[in-house]
Formats: C-alpha cells, structure tokens, sequence
C-alpha cells in the first residue's frame, strides 16, 4: 500500500493544542527528512522560537525527536505535551501576532500608555527607563520563595547561597516557567511599557530564565557577564529591547545591572573608529563609562539592544535575583549575519 505522502501544513492549521503555525513545523521538518526540498517548506526562525516558547519546549530536542521518530502529527502534539510546560496566555499571543491581519500585525498605535513624557526623555537620552512597582512586593516575595526552594537557598543563611546545583549556570538560573513567573510575565505595567516603546499593540513574550548573584568572598568571584551585546554589531543595527525585573532591592553595589548610558547615539560612531585589528566584543568596554543602576524589588528595567550591558560584582551582603522578560513583534528584524 503506497504511504500517503506529507504536505506542507497551513500556517494557520492549529491543531488540538490550539497554536499555529506548529503543523507547519511537524510537516516542514518530515518533509526535509524525507529529502524534499523547496522554498515552500523554508521555517521562520522568529516563528519556531515563538511557538517553541509558548510551548515551553526546547527547539533542539524537538527537531531531534521529529527527525528520529517520523511521528505523526498526534503523536507529535502528545509527545509536546509530555515534554512542554504550555501556557495558554503566550499561545493566545503568538496566534494574534501569526494570524492577525496587517494592520494588526504591522505598526499600530498603542493602547495604554504607562510612561509619562518625562520617562520617554530619559529613555530617548540614555536609552533606558525604570518602570516602578512593575508587581507587587508579595509577587517579588513569592517569586524568592520559589528561586531560593528550588536551590535550596536559605536566604538568612549564606553558608546556602554558594552551594552548587543542576540548574544554576554561573549566575544564570534554568528556570524558565511556572505559575508565578509567568504572573510576573504577563504584569499589565510590563507589557504597556514595551507596547509603547515599540509603538505596536502586537507583541510576543520571551520564555527567558532567572538570575542569581550572590556576594563575592574569599572563595567565590563574580563569574559575569560582564558588558556584553546580545545583538549582531552589523550596522545598520536594528531597534530592539530588553528587560529585567529585580525581584530584590538591589543598590548600586550589590551585583547591580550595569550598562552604558546613551551609547545608542554613539555606537555607530564608536564601531567606525574603532581599529579594524580590534575585536568590538572583546575590547574594553568598561572604559565606555558603565553605569550601574540601583532599583527596588518589583522594578522593571527595559533598555535598548544597543547598550552594552552585564550584570556587575556584588560587593554588598545580599543577593541580586532578577527576572529576564522581554516582549517584541514576532517579525522584528534580526541580522542575517554575527558580528
């Protein structure tokens, strides 16, 4: 009996799970095994993360699993739900920003502005703004509990705070979803401020970690990162964010985000008179002027991909612990190549 063959999956079939555009990722993956090729079945990366992060899925083991198993599309959204930490918030997300009309999808005004006009001129001269009281201090509260149970913290005892474990990955944290990170995620303060500084109503949300930075001692130094891009140097460099949310008070000293004020007007320039032996990424940058930035818990920071920026030494006698989020359109640009 002949085998039926695949076809290429409609971007907007959504299957028992609810989400598009993850048909199009079972069908395109059997089709490439089965040796098929054609620009039809070509994948688009900001697509894939962001079903993959609605799904809480891994992108790797996923393509693993469809490239060894050949399971059908059932099985395959069975195995997602075994494997998957789904979260019907980011899948209602994802479908408006991969299903919504153009004008839904393409720039819009935004809904509910939160930053007043004093923030937008601070955020336009340096490049990054503080959302106050983003949650609420017994979010941040429960948010600890979590993080500090997980790794068997004792937050009143810091014999505990440098113990190793599985999940901890320097200062990074492998924690990416749970009930109350994902409260935190979907906080209204956040999500307004992100959809008034891209200035669109259709954003998606990142499925990022967690991040705990103790004080140095004899037997411990900071590990980094220290000043960083996260973003292809190739100029033109595109607009893009981030964002974290302290879930300590965290002075200037105590393992505080550092980034450079308003080198986003400068980077451009910077990058041209740079020596052409000289490595962008490994020069240093902390002759740029890094500035730390002191906030309290439930404060959101957003700034803009252009600063350099790292978290710093904690030299005071508390821990840092923040929350990464970020919220951008799903057909952002990103830089074909890594510079």
């Amino acid at each position: 009996m002949k085998k039926k063959q695949t076809k290429i999956s409609k971007v907007q079939e959504q299957g028992t799970l609810g989400i598009a555009y993850l048909k199009t990722i079972w069908s395109s993956t059997i089709l490439k095994k089965q040796g098929i090729q054609n620009k039809n079945i070509e994948l688009k990366h900001n697509y894939v993360t962001a079903v993959f992060d609605a799904l809480g899925i891994g992108i790797e083991p996923t393509f693993k699993y469809i490239y060894e198993q050949s399971p059908s599309f059932e099985s395959f959204e069975n195995w997602v739900r075994d494997h998957g930490n789904l979260s019907s918030e980011m899948i209602a997300m994802v479908n408006v920003a991969i299903l919504g009309s153009e004008s839904e999808v393409k720039k819009t005004p935004y809904e509910d502005a939160i930053l007043d006009d004093k923030a937008i001129a601070h955020w336009e001269k340096e490049g990054y703004v503080i959302i106050p009281n983003a949650i609420s201090k017994t979010d941040c509260k429960a948010s600890l509990d979590l993080i500090y149970g997980l790794l068997e913290i004792d937050p009143n005892n810091p014999a505990t705070w440098y113990n190793d474990h599985p999940l901890k990955q320097g200062i990074m944290v492998q924690l990416f979803r749970d009930p109350q990170l994902d409260k935190n995620r979907f906080s209204k303060k956040i999500h307004s401020a992100y959809k008034q500084l891209w200035n669109r109503n259709t954003l998606i949300v990142s499925n990022d970690r967690v991040s705990f930075n103790p004080p140095e001692n004899e037997n411990y130094q900071f590990p980094g990162p220290n000043l960083h891009w996260d973003v292809s140097l190739k100029r033109p460099i595109p607009f893009g964010l981030q964002g974290l949310l302290y879930l300590t008070d965290t002075p200037a000293n105590q393992g505080a985000f550092t980034l450079v004020p308003g080198f986003h007007k400068k980077i451009d320039q910077w990058l041209e008179h740079l020596p052409s032996t000289v490595n962008p990424r490994t020069s240093n940058l902390q002759e740029l002027d890094p500035k730390p930035i002191a906030a309290n818990a439930g404060d959101f920071i957003i700034w803009n991909q252009m600063l350099p920026h790292g978290s710093s030494p904690n030299t005071g006698t508390k821990p840092r612990v923040v929350q990464y989020i970020n919220y951008q359109p799903i057909d952002r640009e990103i830089a074909n190549e890594w510079i």
